[in-house]
């Protein structure tokens, strides 16, 4: 499973790549580049229920005293980054969304 870091440095080669194409809109429907969006978001959210699955599991093994505080820590904390970052890249789209509903036709 590709790391945050990985699928951020993904997201760039791709807008990299968009950039360089050719006319708008022409490129976009012939090669279909949305199929490379959307697997880095599936992606993107899949590790991010990787990472809640595994603090959750931590977390219940601290609760237990199977597990030290430090890896309880660590694992909630990095379940809250994968969220942060998964809000984020949704806000993002649906301000793009936005964005191209008021572009006139």
């Amino acid at each position: 499973m590709p790391s945050a870091a990985e699928n951020i440095t993904s997201a760039i080669a791709a807008y990299a790549k968009a950039a360089k194409g050719g006319g708008p809109g022409i490129d976009a429907r012939d090669s279909a580049p949305g199929d490379d969006f959307a697997n880095l978001v599936k992606g993107a959210i899949r590790h991010a229920v990787k990472v809640g699955e595994e603090s959750e599991r931590l977390s219940m093994a601290g609760i237990t005293g199977q597990a030290e505080l430090s890896q309880v820590v660590t694992a909630v904390a990095e379940a809250e980054l994968a969220l942060q970052t998964v809000v984020a890249v949704r806000d993002k789209v649906i301000e793009a969304y936005r964005e191209i509903m008021r572009m006139p036709m």
